[in-house]
């Protein structure tokens, strides 16, 4: 079994592509199902954002689960799968494993260090938890990338220093200002950049953002959006005596405001200072505004300089981030590798245990005669002859569960022995048969499995835990130090679209 991810991201396809295969949560959650009922994976989380769509999958057939979900993908974009390949990636095993990581790290997002995409990873979990999609591997899985991401945040400072021009520029602001809640902010311009300043200036703590446009109604509707006060542009000079920041980004040819505006409606203001930010390109300031009293002007390129410094510290902090990430998949592929050997050595020790009933059973009639005593002889033999084949390969199955051929070793004892349902006759009872070979030395946590909600190990056939069935696949899962079910890595974080 691995863990397997197909999917398209700003770094492998345009916009437009992005939105045709954007999914919204029941989507999503419709998504992880289809994968499910399609036999491509048996557990299975569906991830979109704005700049990202991944299809996690738990397979014995990486191959197969990749194409199902890159058939699936292609029937959403109405294409073919052949048209769609080169837009995707997909990634089994470790590097999956990885990968997930480092979305939830935020070492793969658009803008380094963003934090949004944690929320939207515990959202897409959730989501496919409650509706059924996840079981004892994904259950594990996802909480343990929650926690990375957790980690990340708190022992590394990648997401402190802003890397965008407005944020930059509020930035900027609250160094001057030292707080922003009790400041009044004039955002001149109603365009994309303009609303995404307003929205860095909210989360600041500036509550008075007036919004001023040449159209009105564009002012107006910004005004909607980002719960500023739209003003009219005739009374410019009314608004920068009002406004301790203004910020300018609009596409006009000339200056916008010029010194002697300015000029003018700081003889209102009595001495208070006045911060400009002109992040429009050609410049909507007048760069004289800067040799007035009480007047501070910063350009884009005063912007850049600092977006610039600021990226090169978070890269900085993200070679820390990629130590944990490394440090945190170790863990939990050692997990992973063991969780295949223990049904596997439950299966074995089953298959074997029901050749020695069936052969007892097929000579009945010639041990008739035997007394209870003779009986209890003929068990104990038969059982001590099983225990004794099955001694060396449980023992070299467990010895390798931490090495890297893990799987070459599980995958030659399930076909040796036919192990992968094509008839090797594994009851339902298997891993209470296996429980004294098979058990995990770490103490299990199935307790918390069966009661979280959407929980469905009992959908664990073979095809999910063809080795040890849902009891035994319960209770290989336990490691010490999982979240609890309630708590997948910490407090909830604001939805947000980026990643």
């Amino acid at each position: 079994m691995l863990v397997v991810v197909v999917g398209i991201s700003h770094a492998t396809a345009p916009l437009e592509l992005r939105e045709r295969l954007a999914l919204d949560g029941p989507a999503a959650l419709g998504v992880a199902r289809a994968l499910q009922a399609s036999g491509g994976a048996c557990e299975a989380v569906a991830l979109s954002t704005c700049n990202r769509t991944e299809l996690y999958m738990y397979a014995r057939d990486s191959l197969a689960a990749g194409q199902a979900a890159l058939e699936l993908l292609a029937g959403r974009a109405g294409c073919s799968p052949a048209a769609l390949a080169p837009s995707t990636y997909s990634h089994s095993g470790e590097a999956a494993i990885a990968h997930l990581f480092r979305v939830v790290a935020s070492l793969d997002s658009m803008v380094l260090g963003e934090y949004q995409i944690v929320a939207q990873i515990r959202e897409a979990y959730d989501s496919a938890r409650e509706g059924g999609c996840t079981s004892v591997v994904f259950n594990r899985l996802f909480r343990h990338a929650l926690e990375v991401g957790k980690r990340v945040r708190t022992e590394t400072a990648i997401g402190e220093k802003p890397v965008s021009v407005s944020s930059a520029a509020v930035d900027l602001a609250e160094q001057v200002f030292g707080r922003l809640d009790d400041t009044t902010a004039l955002i001149i311009g109603a365009g994309e950049t303009g609303e995404l300043t307003a929205t860095h200036l909210r989360t600041r703590g500036v509550h008075d953002i007036l919004v001023t446009n040449r159209t009105f109604a564009a002012a107006h509707d910004m005004e909607r959006r980002v719960g500023g006060r739209a003003v009219p542009f005739e009374d410019l000079e009314g608004h920068l005596a009002a406004a301790d920041i203004v910020i300018s980004s609009t596409s006009a040819p000339h200056f916008v405001v010029t010194r002697e505006r300015v000029q003018r409606a700081a003889r209102r203001r009595r001495g208070r200072p006045l911060f400009f930010i002109d992040i429009a390109v050609p410049r909507d300031l007048d760069p004289a505004i800067a040799d007035l009293d009480g007047a501070f002007l910063y350009d884009i390129d005063d912007l850049e300089h600092v977006v610039a410094r600021n990226r090169a510290e978070r890269e900085k902090e993200a070679v820390k981030a990629e130590a944990i990430v490394t440090e945190e998949l170790t863990q939990v592929d050692a997990w992973l590798r063991t969780l295949e050997v223990v049904p596997t050595i439950a299966t074995l020790r089953e298959a074997v245990e029901q050749i020695r009933e069936s052969e007892l059973r097929r000579l009945g009639s010639r041990l008739a005669d035997l007394d209870a005593d003779q009986r209890a002889q003929v068990e104990l033999l038969t059982s001590s002859i099983v225990n004794k084949i099955l001694h060396l390969p449980t023992v070299t199955m467990k010895e390798v569960a931490g090495r890297d051929e893990c799987y070459l070793y599980v995958d030659a004892v399930r076909t040796l022995f036919g192990l992968n349902g094509n008839g090797s006759g594994v009851g339902p009872q298997q891993g209470e048969a296996a429980r004294g070979e098979a058990e995990p030395t770490e103490p299990s946590h199935a307790a918390t499995e069966r009661a979280g909600p959407g929980s469905h190990e009992a959908g664990l056939t073979r095809a999910a835990a063809p080795a040890a069935g849902p009891e035994g696949a319960r209770r290989a899962e336990g490691v010490p130090g999982e979240a609890g079910a309630g708590e997948p890595g910490g407090a909830a974080e604001p939805r947000g679209t980026s990643g």
